[in-house]
């Protein structure tokens, strides 16, 4: 089934129960930006559905995000997710639940926004916004290298696109972007994300947080602590050991680093291109 209103997105609500997907088409019918609403009750209809609705370009679906229910009846929501990652340009997707504790799942298959039942017009409107942008990075080109690597280096990389990581909060989830973490605490099988405004536990251990930041500058330096790299403004032996200092001012964390990593962070520090000393370029001084 679908309803059309106007030119705009073309958007695919699945769930099983028919008095929540009816109230979620009507809330998407109300923002300005939907042109077209689909509805499926499950997860084969909705496999119907992107199947006979080829997009405008090559391997697309001709639908511009999909909003899952999770517990479904056969299929649910999240293998239905993975079914969809595997297409060429698979639409963005945001799950829609009455549960807190799939976040993580989302998180890591990819979906754009994880929203709790009742929902709410202003929440739906930000996972619109979070999908437009998603929209807007995957179809940009790739941008041109500015300024030629000399012959016999390697291109400098472009930097990784910052990640943002859902926090359930009094049955709110609250969407932390990886560029707001100052570093990292294990707390058994969670951790504990310490941003510029507080702390934040995810149900996600820090071996896993490791692997999957290394390359946006995150770096171990201790059983208990994962690091932003760019953040260390100080390495130096105290009484029992080394610690490095986050940040600047007289309320700046510092934290243990074990003997096991001080030798290989002592090399990435000396390693790292001298920056000047201040809000926007810390100075790791090694002593």
């Amino acid at each position: 089934m679908s309803t059309q209103v106007s030119d705009g997105l073309t958007v695919l609500a699945v769930d099983d129960e028919e008095p929540a997907l009816q109230e979620l088409a009507h809330l998407l019918n109300e923002d300005h930006r939907v042109g077209t609403v689909l509805t499926a009750p499950d997860a084969t209809e909705a496999l119907r559905i992107l199947g006979s609705r080829p997009g405008s370009v090559p391997g697309e679906s001709g639908v511009d995000v999909v909003f899952l229910d999770i517990r479904m009846p056969g299929l649910d929501g999240l293998e239905l997710a993975r079914v969809l990652s595997a297409m060429a340009s698979p639409p963005p997707v945001v799950f829609v639940t009455a549960h807190d504790d799939r976040a993580v799942d989302a998180y890591e298959i990819g979906a754009v926004d994880y929203l709790l039942k009742p929902l709410r017009s202003e929440r739906l409107a930000g996972s619109l916004d979070r999908t437009i942008a998603t929209r807007a990075r995957s179809r940009r080109p790739a941008p041109q290298q500015q300024h030629p690597a000399p012959p016999g280096q390697p291109a400098r990389p472009e930097p990784p696109e910052d990640e943002v990581i859902p926090v359930e909060l009094a049955g709110t989830t609250k969407l932390v972007p990886r560029s707001t973490v100052r570093f990292v605490e294990a707390q058994g099988d969670y951790a504990r994300l310490h941003t510029t405004e507080g702390g934040h536990l995810v149900r996600i251990p820090l071996s896993v947080l490791e692997e999957r930041w290394r390359e946006a500058g995150f770096v171990r330096i201790h059983r208990a602590y994962l690091v932003s790299l760019p953040l260390i403004t100080e390495l130096r032996l105290s009484g029992s050991g080394y610690v490095v200092r986050i940040g600047h001012g007289p309320g700046a964390p510092e934290l243990p680093v074990s003997r096991r990593h001080t030798a290989a962070l002592k090399r990435i520090l000396r390693g790292r291109p001298p920056r000047e000393e201040g809000p926007t370029g810390p100075l790791a001084r090694i002593r």
